[in-house]
């Protein structure tokens, strides 16, 4: 059995097609993703802040040589927990076509090392109501439905 590695990077500028590609494809998201050639500046300009924090990532899972999926990560500090910070978990996306061979659950088990190794006291993430499948994914990756989220549309 030949196994392909798989591994988790950085997002580079080049990535941007194939991860705007993922987010378009995504019915459920309701984001308005698109890969229309007049949307790029806008994903432009939110890869050039996500890269400019010092408190936010943007990483791509990489497969023979293609981006398979993707997540962010942003580390919030907070007065609660004696000072304490948390990570915090987005945008996390497979490639429909690689569903199912452990790419989620391989950047969500990155995710929680790079804040065990960086002490972070929390990792939490937020899933859209209707999808069921991933709130069983995360729960058997040890993730619990603790919270209610709230969200305001602003525009």
């Amino acid at each position: 059995m030949t196994t392909i590695q798989t591994t988790v990077r950085e997002a580079r500028k080049d990535d941007l097609s194939a991860l705007i590609a993922m987010f378009a494809a995504d019915d459920m998201g309701g984001h308005g993703d698109t890969v229309a050639a007049e949307a790029l500046p806008d994903y432009l300009r939110a890869f050039e802040i996500i890269a400019a924090s010092p408190d936010q990532t943007l990483f791509v899972c990489e497969r023979a040589g293609e981006v398979v999926g993707t997540f962010q990560t942003m580390i919030g500090t907070s007065l609660t927990g004696r000072g304490s910070s948390a990570m915090i978990i987005e945008a996390v996306q497979t490639r429909a076509d690689m569903r199912g061979q452990g790419i989620g659950a391989l950047m969500i088990e990155w995710a929680i090392a790079e804040a065990k190794g960086r002490g972070i006291r929390l990792v939490q993430l937020t899933s859209n109501a209707k999808r069921r499948d991933a709130h069983r994914f995360y729960e058997r990756l040890g993730f619990k439905p603790s919270h209610l989220g709230f969200k305001m549309a602003l525009k």
